[in-house]
């Protein structure tokens, strides 16, 4: 069965506008594409790459992109009571500590981010992850 795996906007964002770690977030997409992993996104990661999107390459482009991501990335979003256990959290990034306990709350089973302070604050049962550490776990890079 496919690892489930919630990706962080910023490995979307090295992705789409070819960033420097460009080449291990286009390896996590393929993951996807090819069905070794399920990647999950919340709206607000739409949200995100989409502003940026918009910047680099106008309206029509960053629909363009973000359709043909949505073909192999599940939207995945949380309850209220879900809300509060990540404005409880120890997780001190609000934006960051929603994406953590929506991928928590569904039972996901790695957190895909850059952001080290993340790794730093999240819990046992969900791993936070670089792109890197992803692909040696799962497919010895």
């Amino acid at each position: 069965m496919a690892s489930k795996v919630f990706l962080d906007a910023n490995i979307l964002l090295d992705f789409t506008l070819k960033r420097d770690e460009y080449e291990q977030s286009r390896k996590i997409i393929e993951l996807a594409v090819n069905g070794t992993i399920q990647a999950f996104i919340t709206p607000s990661i739409i949200h995100v790459v989409g502003i940026w999107l918009t910047k680099a390459y106008g309206n029509a482009k960053a629909k363009e992109l973000l359709l043909t991501l949505m073909a192999d990335v599940t939207v995945i979003d949380l309850p209220h009571e879900i809300v509060l256990n990540a404005l409880h959290s120890r997780i001190t990034d609000i934006e960051d500590a929603l994406q953590y306990y929506t991928a928590v709350h569904h039972k996901l089973d790695y957190f895909i981010s850059r952001d080290k302070q993340l790794q730093k604050q999240g819990i046992p049962v969900l791993p936070v992850y670089t792109p890197k550490e992803l692909l040696i776990e799962l497919v010895e890079y």
